[in-house]
């Protein structure tokens, strides 16, 4: 049977790590929002809007569903590193899902502030590309820091809490 998981947590947590190591454990095809926006929008992107980026990765949230549907409908396994800064964006995901019949597994990445900050840090000096896609500044992740909403029981009950630190 198909699997979905949505990986989700605030900046800095290593969801694109954790994201790469399941994928392969669970043999699953990745998408990360990442370079999707990188590649798509970073050009044009001349101010940090919250508005205007986020209308472009709801662009790509759409494309990326309809690639993800054809491979959980031949029974294929997807995971879907998108942030998920929000409990409606996930549920979005997994009532999509369930109208496939799959029921979406959230995986919860969890870690304490200050050793977030250390690695955005590390990841914006080493450049590795099987993470980084741009440059989080302090200003960048003091931003998004309390838009992260924490998933409850509900939206972790085919899922799990990974302590990350």
């Amino acid at each position: 049977m198909a699997r979905l998981i949505l990986v989700c947590g605030p900046t800095g947590v290593g969801k694109t790590t954790y994201s790469v190591a399941l994928a392969k454990d669970a043999k699953a095809i990745r998408f990360s929002i990442d370079p999707w926006m990188q590649t798509l929008f970073a050009d044009d992107m001349t101010e940090l809007d919250y508005s205007w980026m986020i209308e472009r990765v709801n662009r790509c949230y759409e494309q990326i569903w309809k690639v993800s549907e054809q491979i959980l409908a031949i029974d294929g396994n997807v995971i879907l590193d998108l942030g998920f800064t929000t409990k409606a964006q996930r549920n979005l995901f997994s009532q999509r899902a369930a109208k496939l019949g799959i029921d979406a597994e959230v995986h919860y990445l969890d870690a304490p502030t200050d050793i977030r900050r250390k690695r955005v840090e590390k990841r914006n000096a080493e450049k590795d590309p099987d993470v980084y896609a741009f440059e989080v500044t302090e200003m960048m992740f003091d931003f998004m820091e309390p838009r992260f909403e924490i998933p409850d029981e509900d939206e972790l009950k085919n899922g799990c809490i990974v302590d990350n630190t």
